[in-house]
């Protein structure tokens, strides 16, 4: 049975989490795709490129999750932004109940046996 490399398994937990991550960014105003790939680059670990944000926008989109708006550019052609629908909005929320739980059952894992 092979075994995951540190950088596999980073990977693979960076993907189940940027939808809840994505969604968050958006959640108190709108912004347009590549404005999410620099926002999740400065954050270090949850960086993702261009090939991994905008399939996932694309598919929260088509989820009903998105709903998208021109915007002009002050440099370029108009932008397309992206925002949270009420849809999109319960989702975070119950994305976010999950990650809560996710994250306190992992630290008490990670602390089980610890000096008391």
């Amino acid at each position: 049975m092979g075994t995951l490399e540190t950088g596999d398994w980073s990977s693979q937990l960076k993907r189940g989490v940027l939808e809840l991550c994505i969604l968050q960014l958006l959640r108190e105003e709108s912004s347009y795709g590549y404005e999410i790939v620099t926002t999740l680059d400065a954050l270090g670990p949850l960086a993702a490129g261009e090939n991994t944000v905008y399939p996932l926008l694309r598919r929260l989109k088509a989820d009903g999750m998105l709903e998208t708006f021109l915007r002009e550019s002050p440099s370029g052609p108009p932008r397309q932004y992206y925002r949270l629908t009420p849809d999109g909005r319960k989702r975070l929320t119950a994305l976010g109940k999950e990650w809560q739980a996710m994250a306190s059952a992992v630290d008490q894992c990670l602390h089980k046996g610890d000096a008391k």
